[in-house]
Protein backbone atom coordinates (compact mmCIF):
# COMPACT_ATOMS: atom_id res chain seq x y z
CA UNK A 1 0.00 0.00 0.00
CA UNK A 2 2.78 2.66 0.94
CA UNK A 3 4.28 1.87 -1.76
CA UNK A 4 2.05 2.51 -4.44
CA UNK A 5 1.31 5.40 -2.78
CA UNK A 6 4.69 6.36 -3.21
CA UNK A 7 4.75 5.78 -7.11
CA UNK A 8 1.23 7.82 -7.15
CA UNK A 9 2.98 10.88 -5.56
CA UNK A 10 5.75 10.54 -7.92
CA UNK A 11 3.24 10.99 -10.83
CA UNK A 12 1.68 13.89 -12.29
CA UNK A 13 -1.61 14.16 -10.53
CA UNK A 14 -4.59 16.59 -9.10
CA UNK A 15 -3.63 18.35 -5.65
CA UNK A 16 -6.76 16.01 -4.30
CA UNK A 17 -5.42 12.65 -5.43
CA UNK A 18 -2.11 14.17 -3.91
CA UNK A 19 -3.59 14.90 -0.64
CA UNK A 20 -5.53 11.32 -0.42
CA UNK A 21 -2.61 9.45 -1.36
CA UNK A 22 -0.46 11.47 1.58
CA UNK A 23 -3.01 10.54 3.90
CA UNK A 24 -2.93 6.59 3.06
CA UNK A 25 0.69 6.64 2.99
CA UNK A 26 0.86 8.22 6.52
CA UNK A 27 -1.89 5.46 8.05
CA UNK A 28 -0.56 2.75 6.27
CA UNK A 29 3.10 4.10 8.15
CA UNK A 30 1.24 4.50 11.33
CA UNK A 31 -0.22 0.62 10.87
CA UNK A 32 3.42 -0.63 10.26
CA UNK A 33 4.52 1.17 13.42
CA UNK A 34 1.90 -0.92 15.15
CA UNK A 35 3.00 -3.99 13.97
CA UNK A 36 6.51 -3.47 14.55
CA UNK A 37 5.83 -2.51 18.13
CA UNK A 38 2.96 -5.39 19.01
CA UNK A 39 5.75 -8.06 16.89
CA UNK A 40 9.22 -6.15 19.46
CA UNK A 41 6.24 -6.95 22.63
CA UNK A 42 5.84 -10.46 21.76
CA UNK A 43 9.42 -11.33 21.09
CA UNK A 44 10.26 -9.48 24.63
CA UNK A 45 7.60 -11.10 26.30
CA UNK A 46 8.52 -14.64 24.34
CA UNK A 47 12.18 -14.04 25.74
CA UNK A 48 13.12 -14.38 21.86
CA UNK A 49 14.13 -10.80 21.96
CA UNK A 50 18.18 -10.80 20.76
CA UNK A 51 20.93 -7.96 20.12
CA UNK A 52 22.94 -7.23 17.84
CA UNK A 53 27.00 -6.12 18.99
CA UNK A 54 28.30 -4.18 15.84
CA UNK A 55 29.78 -0.80 15.24
CA UNK A 56 28.18 2.26 14.58
CA UNK A 57 28.25 5.97 14.74
CA UNK A 58 26.42 7.54 17.05
CA UNK A 59 26.36 10.84 14.99
CA UNK A 60 23.97 8.54 12.73
CA UNK A 61 21.74 7.33 15.13
CA UNK A 62 21.32 11.63 16.31
CA UNK A 63 20.67 12.44 13.29
CA UNK A 64 18.23 9.48 12.08
CA UNK A 65 16.00 10.43 15.63
CA UNK A 66 15.96 14.25 14.84
CA UNK A 67 14.63 13.62 11.17
CA UNK A 68 12.02 11.57 12.23
CA UNK A 69 11.19 14.07 15.17
CA UNK A 70 10.64 16.75 12.95
CA UNK A 71 8.59 14.94 10.80
CA UNK A 72 6.51 13.31 13.64
CA UNK A 73 5.18 16.86 14.81
CA UNK A 74 3.24 17.74 12.30
CA UNK A 75 1.96 20.99 12.67
CA UNK A 76 2.28 21.32 16.39
CA UNK A 77 3.81 24.28 17.26
CA UNK A 78 7.15 22.47 18.90
CA UNK A 79 10.49 23.54 19.05
CA UNK A 80 13.82 20.84 18.80
CA UNK A 81 16.82 21.10 20.56
CA UNK A 82 19.92 19.09 20.90
CA UNK A 83 22.66 19.09 23.91
CA UNK A 84 24.94 16.62 22.63
CA UNK A 85 28.21 16.21 24.95
CA UNK A 86 30.56 16.87 21.62
CA UNK A 87 33.36 14.57 24.00
CA UNK A 88 31.29 12.10 23.51
CA UNK A 89 32.82 9.00 21.29
CA UNK A 90 31.22 9.37 17.75
CA UNK A 91 32.06 4.92 17.28
CA UNK A 92 30.58 2.35 19.78
CA UNK A 93 29.47 -0.98 19.52
CA UNK A 94 26.04 -2.06 20.22
CA UNK A 95 22.77 -2.85 18.92
CA UNK A 96 22.15 0.43 16.82
CA UNK A 97 18.84 -0.63 15.51
CA UNK A 98 17.87 -0.89 19.07
CA UNK A 99 19.44 2.44 20.50
CA UNK A 100 18.00 3.99 17.95
CA UNK A 101 14.68 2.77 19.04
CA UNK A 102 14.75 3.96 22.11
CA UNK A 103 15.64 7.51 21.38
CA UNK A 104 13.26 7.37 18.66
CA UNK A 105 10.55 6.37 20.76
CA UNK A 106 11.06 8.28 23.85
CA UNK A 107 11.11 11.96 21.80
CA UNK A 108 7.82 10.07 19.77
CA UNK A 109 6.36 9.61 23.22
CA UNK A 110 7.37 13.30 24.61
CA UNK A 111 5.75 14.69 20.65
CA UNK A 112 2.71 12.85 21.56
CA UNK A 113 2.32 14.24 25.08
CA UNK A 114 3.53 17.87 24.19
CA UNK A 115 0.98 19.89 22.16
CA UNK A 116 3.30 23.47 22.00
CA UNK A 117 6.90 24.85 23.91
CA UNK A 118 9.68 22.11 23.69
CA UNK A 119 11.47 19.05 23.65
CA UNK A 120 15.23 18.78 24.65
CA UNK A 121 17.52 15.83 23.73
CA UNK A 122 20.21 15.85 25.69
CA UNK A 123 23.20 12.92 25.19
CA UNK A 124 26.17 12.48 27.60
CA UNK A 125 28.11 9.37 28.57
CA UNK A 126 30.36 8.20 31.56
CA UNK A 127 33.51 6.32 31.03
CA UNK A 128 33.53 2.74 32.57
CA UNK A 129 35.94 -0.26 32.47
CA UNK A 130 33.87 -1.74 29.44
CA UNK A 131 33.59 1.41 27.80
CA UNK A 132 31.23 4.41 28.42
CA UNK A 133 27.40 4.54 29.87
CA UNK A 134 25.37 6.39 26.93
CA UNK A 135 22.64 8.66 28.44
CA UNK A 136 19.90 9.36 26.75
CA UNK A 137 17.64 12.67 28.10
CA UNK A 138 14.52 13.45 26.69
CA UNK A 139 12.79 16.64 28.31
CA UNK A 140 9.49 17.75 27.01
CA UNK A 141 7.18 20.58 28.31
CA UNK A 142 4.20 18.59 27.94
CA UNK A 143 0.82 17.75 29.66
CA UNK A 144 3.08 15.80 32.38
CA UNK A 145 1.95 12.91 34.68
CA UNK A 146 0.28 12.45 37.93
CA UNK A 147 2.17 11.09 40.58
CA UNK A 148 -0.16 8.16 40.91
CA UNK A 149 0.10 7.58 37.67
CA UNK A 150 3.57 7.30 37.61
CA UNK A 151 4.11 3.32 38.48
CA UNK A 152 1.65 2.54 35.56
CA UNK A 153 3.96 4.35 32.40
CA UNK A 154 5.22 0.77 31.48
CA UNK A 155 1.95 -1.40 31.54
CA UNK A 156 1.55 -2.37 28.16
CA UNK A 157 -1.35 -1.37 26.67
CA UNK A 158 -2.46 0.99 29.52
CA UNK A 159 -3.80 4.73 29.51
CA UNK A 160 -4.24 7.42 31.81
CA UNK A 161 -5.73 10.46 32.15
CA UNK A 162 -8.21 10.08 29.43
CA UNK A 163 -9.33 13.14 29.36
CA UNK A 164 -5.86 14.98 28.23
CA UNK A 165 -4.72 11.60 26.11
CA UNK A 166 -8.27 10.57 23.87
CA UNK A 167 -6.79 11.53 21.02
CA UNK A 168 -2.88 10.46 21.53
CA UNK A 169 -2.95 7.34 18.93
CA UNK A 170 -0.76 4.60 19.44
CA UNK A 171 -0.88 1.16 21.28
CA UNK A 172 0.39 1.95 24.74
CA UNK A 173 3.44 0.05 24.06
CA UNK A 174 6.28 2.24 23.35
CA UNK A 175 7.37 3.06 26.99
CA UNK A 176 7.08 -0.75 27.82
CA UNK A 177 9.14 -1.55 24.95
CA UNK A 178 11.80 1.12 26.16
CA UNK A 179 11.96 -0.47 29.37
CA UNK A 180 12.65 -3.90 28.48
CA UNK A 181 14.82 -3.30 25.81
CA UNK A 182 17.38 -0.96 28.07
CA UNK A 183 17.29 -3.46 30.32
CA UNK A 184 18.01 -6.60 28.18
CA UNK A 185 21.02 -4.01 27.31
CA UNK A 186 21.79 -4.04 30.88
CA UNK A 187 20.75 -0.64 31.68
CA UNK A 188 18.46 1.52 33.56
CA UNK A 189 15.07 3.91 32.86
CA UNK A 190 14.29 6.48 35.05
CA UNK A 191 11.30 9.25 35.06
CA UNK A 192 10.38 12.59 36.64
CA UNK A 193 7.51 14.46 36.25
CA UNK A 194 5.43 17.68 37.04
CA UNK A 195 1.88 17.59 35.88
CA UNK A 196 0.93 20.26 33.89
CA UNK A 197 4.66 21.02 33.24
CA UNK A 198 6.23 18.23 31.57
CA UNK A 199 8.39 15.34 31.60
CA UNK A 200 11.66 13.89 31.39
CA UNK A 201 13.03 10.28 30.82
CA UNK A 202 16.75 9.23 31.08
CA UNK A 203 18.13 5.90 30.04
CA UNK A 204 21.19 5.17 30.86
CA UNK A 205 22.81 2.17 28.76
CA UNK A 206 26.08 0.33 28.93
CA UNK A 207 28.16 0.71 25.43
CA UNK A 208 31.50 -0.51 23.89
CA UNK A 209 33.80 2.00 22.38
CA UNK A 210 35.35 0.98 19.01
CA UNK A 211 37.52 4.26 18.31
CA UNK A 212 37.76 7.11 20.98
CA UNK A 213 37.81 9.69 18.12
CA UNK A 214 34.35 12.40 19.66
CA UNK A 215 31.26 12.73 18.07
CA UNK A 216 32.13 16.52 17.41
CA UNK A 217 36.10 16.14 15.83
CA UNK A 218 37.57 18.74 13.66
Amino acid sequence: IMGMCELNLAEDISDTVRENSENIRVSGKNLLNIVNDLLDFSKIESGKMQLATTEYRLSDILSDAMNMASARKGKKKIEFAVDCDPDIPDYLRGDPSRIRQIMINLLTNAIKYTNEGGILLTVRSRKESYGINLIISVKDSGIGIRKEDIRRIYDAYDRFDIEKTNSVEGTGLGLPITKQLVELMGGIISVKSIYGEGTEFKATIPQKVSDNKPIAHF
